[in-house]
């Protein structure tokens, strides 16, 4: 033992320890190792954030419907219709036109149409307004409307009256569920409405009517009728 104690005591003993670090660098240091969780955890926070906060989508491609306003507009204007022949269909004039993309119409102030049938009679309409499809062969006519479908060698004119006439161009039909006026030759009726198809050479007078009827001279003519009840 006193051996050991000697050796020990002959012998130099060397003690070391690491330096010790001052407070703020190792909090610095332990900031930096947790610095990309907190990141990360911001993020998910901002993602979610933006999430709830986002406006609803109301699906891929939904396109809100068009409003009902016009595109543009047309003054004095004429509009030409032709058949695939070539040959003039429909003509169509008037003061003011407003077009609705919407609905693909034309609002038309002091309307003058004349429109050609593939036989060639000649069809005229005129009113205080009209409302008429994109390619005008549908139109409403309103206010003071007439409608004439001019004489041929073998038929008298015809006219309508009224406050609602509606005339499809392609059918040569002309409607009406206010009250009429026709007249052909002498013979001049007055109903609650009509629905007039010129093609079967047919009018159908409807509700309560009255008028004059003349038979038409024979001589001539053809078998077609005077409007009859």
């Amino acid at each position: 033992m006193n051996d050991v104690s000697a050796g020990l005591a002959g012998t130099a003993v060397r003690t070391s320890s690491l330096p010790v670090e001052p407070w703020p660098t190792r909090f610095g240091r332990t900031v930096m190792s947790y610095l990309p969780l907190v990141v990360m955890a911001l993020l998910a926070l901002v993602t979610w954030w933006l999430v709830e906060n986002s406006p609803l989508s109301e699906g891929p491609g939904v396109v809100p419907p068009p409003r009902h306003e016009p595109d543009y507009t047309m003054r004095h204007f004429t509009v030409l219709r032709y058949a695939r022949d070539g040959s003039l269909r429909t003509e169509i004039e008037g003061d003011v036109a407003l077009h609705f993309p919407d609905t693909d119409t034309l609002e038309i102030e002091n309307p003058r149409i004349r429109a050609v049938a593939p036989d060639g009679s000649v069809t005229r309409a005129s009113a205080r307004r009209a409302l008429a499809n994109g390619d005008g062969t549908e139109v409403q006519l309103l206010g003071g409307a007439r409608v004439t479908q001019e004489a041929t060698p073998t038929e008298s004119a015809i006219d309508f009256w009224g406050e609602f006439l509606h005339v499809f161009v392609n059918t040569e039909r002309v409607r009406s569920h206010l009250p009429v006026r026709v007249k052909q030759g002498a013979t001049e009726v007055q109903a609650a409405g009509m629905d007039y198809d010129n093609l079967a050479r047919v009018i159908d007078l409807k509700g309560r009517m009255r008028g004059i009827f003349v038979p038409p001279a024979r001589e001539g003519r053809n078998d077609r009728k005077a409007p009859t009840p």
